[in-house]
């Protein structure tokens, strides 16, 4: 994928009936996650950490969402619920028109971590084929994908690299593209820039934000860089695992 590849911004009528809207429910169909209520407690007893407490919150295809607060206020571990890679203590996370949690990676989910996530056995062009022909895709296709996605970072010159090989900053970006190159309903960030200086940084977010507007995708990404948050056109805040900003009033009913 790359900034250039025009792709329609309409809803698939298709994946977005797989979610199954339930008659009377208030979201709209292209409602792609849902928290509704959610909770996320740690360990138990004495040793019980809160990361979450009744967080409601929706996003919708076409969002662009920073998700703000200190460190430990919750931010990762809510991105973690949306992607379905958690699952809450108290509450419930839904996605009206992505389908069931078992059906979210690989394809219409795709989650750029904050920590390391190159498999050290294949190289870089490799890695960011691999979520693809998990997918089902062809073996070309998957190939063409990621070299455009890599390229669009800035990356064409290191597909044969192993991980070992590549600095921080270029695995990280490396990460970013693996994630573009599913062409994902749903991007969700963690903190994409924080190994990154100010232009590469400036890179991966024009980069993240081309592949959402080409795909009709919705966009969140946790951040604590006031910049990269701007460039958002919302803003959730969180604080000591509760939202406080960025709820909608259809979540809270």
């Amino acid at each position: 994928m790359n900034g250039t590849t025009a792709r329609s911004m309409a809803p698939d009528p298709s994946r977005g009936a797989a979610g199954g809207q339930r008659e009377g429910d208030p979201e709209p169909a292209q409602s792609l996650a849902r928290c509704h209520k959610v909770a996320r407690t740690y360990g138990s007893g004495a040793a019980a950490s809160v990361a979450l407490q009744n967080v409601s919150c929706c996003v919708r295809a076409g969002d662009r969402i920073a998700a703000t607060g200190p460190s430990g206020s919750g931010k990762s571990t809510l991105l973690h619920l949306l992607a379905g890679l958690d699952t809450p203590t108290a509450g419930t996370v839904t996605w009206p028109a992505l389908g069931p949690r078992s059906s979210l990676r690989p394809g219409p989910v795709a989650v750029v971590f904050q920590a390391p996530s190159l498999l050290a056995p294949l190289n870089v062009a490799e890695n960011v084929a691999l979520p693809l022909l998990l997918a089902g895709v062809d073996e070309g296709d998957a190939g063409q994908r990621a070299s455009e996605a890599l390229a669009t970072l800035g990356l064409e010159g290191l597909g044969t690299k192993l991980p070992e090989e590549l600095s921080g900053g270029q695995a990280q970006r490396v990460v970013v593209a693996r994630a573009l190159a599913s062409r994902p309903r749903l991007l969700l960030a963690d903190e994409p820039t924080g190994q990154l200086d100010h232009a590469n940084g400036a890179l991966v977010i024009d980069a993240l934000l081309a592949a959402a507007a080409a795909d009709g995708a919705a966009l969140v990404i946790t951040t604590h860089d006031e910049r990269v948050a701007d460039r958002l056109a919302q803003r959730w805040r969180l604080d000591d695992g509760r939202l406080v900003t960025g709820a909608t009033l259809e979540c809270l009913a």
